[in-house]
């Protein structure tokens, strides 16, 4: 079973995101405050899961929780400030959208800005070692997915149902053959360079 706390007597809040690696959409993030020694055994990346058992946690995960929150930074947003900046910002606004104030927070990855002065800590892999880290990944993961499932019926031509707006060999045929729609990522290499010459 993952860990339930890193910090020893601390309301503290486990964070992640989804979608930082898409060519399309908005990155979400989800902030998670877990009671004291909680346990769940089945609580892990959410990668390491099945799409129905993630639903199913994400169930668990908002019963249980002391308090859960997701935040969002839109592809236009992304376009301005970059993908690590765009992170991060969705990690604090799903952390100012918690109805209890975290008194520490730990984050998946290796990157964080300070938030309101807390104390935190970065851990690399920390979605399959901490269960609030878990907690957010699920979240995160399956409200993007919610989310781009919603965008794929005004764009059913890049198979967002499926691919979530990750870089495919299908989702780059399509935006190859119909180009950019508003909510891809302008930003992001959309075709490798040997791509944007086929017709030339």
């Amino acid at each position: 079973m993952l860990k339930s706390h890193f910090y020893d007597n601390k309301i503290e809040a486990g964070c992640d995101e989804a979608g930082r690696g898409c060519l399309a959409g908005s990155v979400y993030a989800a902030a998670v405050i877990l009671p004291e020694n909680y346990e769940n055994e089945l609580l892990n990346d959410s990668k390491k899961l099945t799409e129905p058992k993630r639903y199913e946690l994400r169930k668990i995960i908002e019963r249980d929780a002391i308090a859960w929150a997701v935040g969002i930074v839109t592809a236009e947003e992304i376009d301005k400030i970059n993908i690590l900046n765009a992170s991060i910002l969705a990690m604090h606004r799903a952390l100012d959208s918690l109805k209890t104030r975290p008194e520490a927070i730990i984050i998946d990855g290796n990157k964080f800005k300070p938030y309101n002065e807390l104390p935190y800590t970065t851990i690399v892999k920390g979605d399959g070692k901490y269960m609030s880290i878990a907690a957010a990944s699920i979240l995160a993961k399956t409200y993007r997915d919610d989310y781009m499932r919603e965008q794929a019926e005004k764009y059913p031509q890049y198979g967002w149902e499926k691919n979530k707006g990750y870089p495919t060999k299908e989702h780059r045929e399509a935006i190859k053959k119909y180009g950019a729609c508003p909510i891809h990522r302008q930003s992001f290499t959309l075709l490798p360079a040997e791509e944007l010459f086929l017709d030339f």
